[in-house]
Formats: structure tokens, C-alpha cells, sequence
């Protein structure tokens, strides 16, 4: 066997040394806009007593090798976002960092077992004005790139005539046969369909110039988002997408702890419908929020994502400097 691959491993970066100068390049114009904003840059542990309960999110969990005299265990995070909440809780001001990630899935041009996230907070901030902190960091790297806003329910009634925050489950499941989606078991689950539609209306609907901030979403993609009363009601929350790969994701943050609690029940209950293990709430993030969480308006945004659009890459284990999990 060749000494230089193990399989079809490579024992030499997945980038060339030109893309990680970019990377360096692009990290420190990040770092640059925040201190320009008076943002301080944070770090917080990447292995974490408790997990995130979001159905959609597969944690790593981490136990001591066999042998080791330590007995902790626990989760390599998902995100940084409740030990920054804990951050925001305890009189930080706005906060950002760039850190590493961890998410089971499956490995692809747009996914990583290990990605780097840049995520940041601004106090009193809703979420349009975190759509205007997201668009100057961005055009800061591509200053070329033009920014449309649209809300989710213009963009869904111009592509099937339906109003998402009011469509029944039936009417929601007819249009997502006549777009040829397949529904299997989850046609009656309305968040399901709406999540099939979204990714077929707009991530493939996506022009590769234009920066496209999609804001407001149906209340059953509300995640931690507020909740607008509406009429209709919608999640205070935005995506951005950029020729249909979606870049960053923010929230006009929940800041009652009550309602943080009631929201991860929920997850928990989705979780055991779907046969997953139940995370268990992180009790600290409760209690910061109880001692009083400031208004605010919270983003995670891909840095790997970004910078494959900087340098041209079709994938994100091409801006990575080892990318020894991603599927070969």
C-alpha cells in the first residue's frame, strides 16, 4: 500500500495550501467586522454535560476510554448557542465566536461530521436588524453579492398559491405530490411537508449570485424564534441562502426561560415519536435565563459553506484543512 493514502484516504489536506490561505484571509475579515461592531469574540467548552434535544440533530456522545480514571461524559456540541445564552445571561454584551461543530449526518458537499461555525448575538437586535449585521459581514468577503429579503409566505404563495401559516395538512400534502416529493409516512405531519416544500421550492429556486433572506417562518419551524401573534402567527426567524445553499440561520431569540423549557419538551416528545433517545435539558441554561436573559437576536452562520462560495469549491471538504470522515 502506498505510504501517502490509506484506502482512499489521503494523508494530505483536502485543501490546497492557496484555499487555506483564503480561509485565513476570510477568518480574519470576520474577525475584523466584530471588532469594528464592538463584538466580543468568546470561547466555550466544545464538550458539554448536556445535548441538544433538536429531532433533527445527532449528537456525538462522548465517553471516557476504557480504563481512564475520569467518569465524565458527554456531548461534543452542536452549536455553541446555550453556553452563550449562559454568556448573554451573565452581562457579556454581544458575543461571537468561531468554533468547531459536531453533527452525526451524513457527509456530503454540504455536510461535515466537524464544521466550523461562526455564531454571534447582538443585544436588542430583532431579526430584520440581525439580517443587516449578516449582509455586512458577508458582502465584507463578496462584496459583489446582492441581497434580496423576502418573507416565507410571499415566497410560497408565488410557487403553489397557498398561504403556509394557514394551508391545511391535506392542501400542504397536494402540492407536495404535484411537485413529485416523496411523503411516505410523514404526509399527515404538517411540519414534515412544509420542510419538504421549502427545500424543494426555494434551495433548488436559488440563483447563485444573489444572497436570498427568507424571514418569518410557519410556527412549526419556530425552533427557539418568538413567536409573532400575528394574525397569522409566525416565527420571528431568517435563513439565508446563496444559490441554494443555506449559509446562516437567526433567531429574535425566545428569552423566557418558561417557554425555552416548554420548547425542548416538545423536541423531547418529537424525539420519541421518531424512536430517539430523550436528551435531557441542560439545567444551567434554565437558570441563566431565569436570572435574566437580555434581549436578543442570535445567527450561526457556516463558515465552510462561505467560503466555498469565495473560492469557487463545489464542496466543503475542499476549504477543510482534514476532512478524514467525509465520504470518499
Amino acid at each position: 500500500m502506498p505510504l501517502n493514502c490509506v484506502g482512499k484516504r489521503q494523508w494530505r489536506p483536502c485543501a490546497s495550501i492557496a484555499t487555506l490561505r483564503r480561509r485565513a484571509e476570510v477568518v480574519q475579515q470576520i474577525r475584523c467586522h466584530f471588532a469594528a461592531t464592538n463584538v466580543l469574540e468568546v470561547e466555550t467548552p466544545l464538550l458539554m454535560p448536556c445535548g441538544s434535544p433538536d429531532p433533527a440533530l445527532h449528537s456525538f456522545l462522548v465517553h471516557p476510554q476504557a480504563g481512564a480514571p475520569s467518569e465524565v461524559s458527554g456531548y461534543l456540541q452542536t452549536s455553541p448557542e446555550f453556553a452563550m445564552k449562559r454568556l448573554l445571561a451573565a452581562g457579556s454584551g454581544d458575543i461571537y465566536q468561531l468554533c468547531h461543530a459536531f453533527r452525526v449526518e451524513h457527509s456530503g458537499r454540504h455536510h461535515l461530521h466537524e464544521f466550523t461555525l461562526v455564531e454571534w448575538y447582538r443585544l436588542n437586535f430583532d431579526h430584520h436588524r440581525l439580517m443587516d449585521d449578516v449582509q455586512a459581514l458577508v458582502n465584507r468577503v463578496l462584496p459583489e453579492l446582492v441581497f434580496v429579503r423576502t418573507s416565507y409566505a410571499e415566497l410560497f404563495r408565488q410557487h403553489t398559491g397557498l398561504d403556509p401559516h394557514r394551508a391545511t395538512t391535506g392542501e400542504l400534502a397536494v402540492a407536495a405530490v404535484r411537485r413529485g416529493l416523496e411523503l411516505g409516512a410523514d404526509r399527515d405531519d404538517r411540519a414534515t411537508l412544509l420542510e419538504a416544500l421549502f427545500a424543494d421550492l426555494f434551495l433548488r429556486n436559488c440563483p447563485p449570485t444573489q444572497g436570498l433572506f427568507i424571514y418569518d417562518f410557519p410556527v412549526e419551524h419556530a425552533a427557539y424564534a418568538r413567536i409573532d401573534p400575528g394574525p397569522p402567527p409566525a416565527a420571528q426567524r431568517f435563513e439565508l441562502l446563496i444559490g441554494g445553499i443555506e449559509i446562516a440561520n437567526g433567531y429574535f431569540e425566545v428569552v423566557d426561560p418558561a417557554e425555552q423549557q416548554a420548547r425542548q419538551f416538545q423536541e423531547n416528545l418529537k424525539r420519541t415519536r421518531r424512536g430517539l433517545p430523550e436528551i435531557d435539558p441542560d439545567p444551567l441554561l434554565f437558570a441563566a435565563m431565569a436570572h435574566g436573559m437580555p434581549n436578543c437576536a442570535g445567527v450561526a452562520l457556516g463558515l465552510e459553506r462561505l467560503l466555498m462560495l469565495c473560492t469557487g469549491q463545489d464542496s466543503v471538504s475542499a476549504v477543510t484543512t482534514f476532512a478524514d470522515f467525509a465520504a470518499n
